[in-house]
């Protein structure tokens, strides 16, 4: 699983690394070791690049501030 796909997965689980992250999701980011276009395609809800760096399609995930990713 890609770390993004798995940060995704946690954010939708874990309320407070969602806290942490909308005070600081660069930081969280980093911290789960993602790369530049990763952290980038997050920032900036880019939905097409976040499709292709995780495998997931329409439908399998939605946002609410935070971009979720659901089994």
């Amino acid at each position: 699983m890609s770390k993004l796909l798995d940060l995704m997965k946690r954010l939708g689980r874990d309320a407070a690394l969602a806290a942490e992250y909308e005070k600081d999701p660069d930081g969280v980011m980093r911290h789960a070791g993602l790369s530049d276009e990763e952290r980038k395609a997050m920032l900036e809800k880019d939905y097409e690049t976040i499709k292709r760096l995780t495998g997931l399609e329409d439908g399998m995930f939605a946002i609410n501030h935070i971009i979720k990713a659901y089994d």
